[in-house]
């Protein structure tokens, strides 16, 4: 057993029963064709926008017992945590995009190019009595290795560099203290790189690459990297 096959092993146990680190993509995204423009901006905000008015089981909006909750992580392929997360109790919508970059409304190939600054992340909407936030945390720091600076398996950029945005100061705090458990731990065998930052802005994705696995589950890159990932984190069977 490697070095990095002990520490992922060590984290399954020190983190919440879930796999960790499973690699993002390689492989260029564009199996469909991509649509860009501020209509696609509006459509794919609109899964979390729909999220708000989704009624619970007896009916009645979930905004009338709770307030949700918005929270913004990166880690390699928005594809990949999209589809783990849209299986996480108490996420009502996940919204793939943009962030943490210095250009305004940035399109998928100006963000692959390295020079915008921005990486690739999904916001969530949740419902904190169901999913707190360091739930959401523990999810994160399993579904990918944050220990490996601007790269996730073979993808290279710092598209796909570990990242935190935090939309308060709750949850940088949270953020915090659970980095600052793992690094005691020793979970894992190299050091956390994740960044931790506030969210200034988000940009949603184009149209595409929303809900990307549930479209295209049988496409080679989906086959190849999600479903391992959400194997090993026993999201699916």
């Amino acid at each position: 057993m490697t070095l990095r096959s002990l520490a992922a092993s060590l984290a399954i146990a020190l983190l919440m029963g879930l796999a960790v680190n499973a690699p993002a993509q390689t492989q260029p995204k564009g199996e469909d064709s991509p649509s860009t423009g501020k209509a696609d901006e509006n459509k794919s905000q609109d899964k979390a926008d729909e999220a708000k008015d989704k009624p619970d089981d007896k009916g009645k909006p979930d905004e009338s017992k709770v307030k949700l909750e918005k929270a913004t992580f990166g880690g390699g392929c928005f594809w990949c945590l999209e589809a783990v997360y849209e299986r996480i109790p108490g996420v009502k919508s996940v919204v793939s995009g943009y962030a943490g970059g210095t250009v305004p409304r940035p399109t998928y190939e100006m963000v692959s190019s390295g020079l915008t600054g921005h990486a690739e992340v999904v916001q969530l909407v949740y419902d904190p009595e169901v999913a707190p936030y360091e739930k959401l945390l523990k999810v994160f720091w399993a579904c990918h290795n944050p220990t490996t600076l601007n790269q996730q398996g073979p993808d290279f950029g710092t598209q796909y560099r570990s990242i935190i945005l935090y939309h308060n100061e709750d949850q940088k705090k949270a953020a915090l203290k659970s980095y600052k458990e793992l690094t005691d731990a020793g979970v894992f065998a190299d050091p956390i790189v994740t960044q931790l930052e506030p969210l200034k802005a988000f940009y949603p994705a184009e149209r595409y690459h929303q809900d990307y696995f549930r479209k295209n589950s049988s496409a080679p890159y989906c086959q190849a990297e999600i479903v391992p990932k959400l194997r090993k984190l026993k999201l699916i069977k």
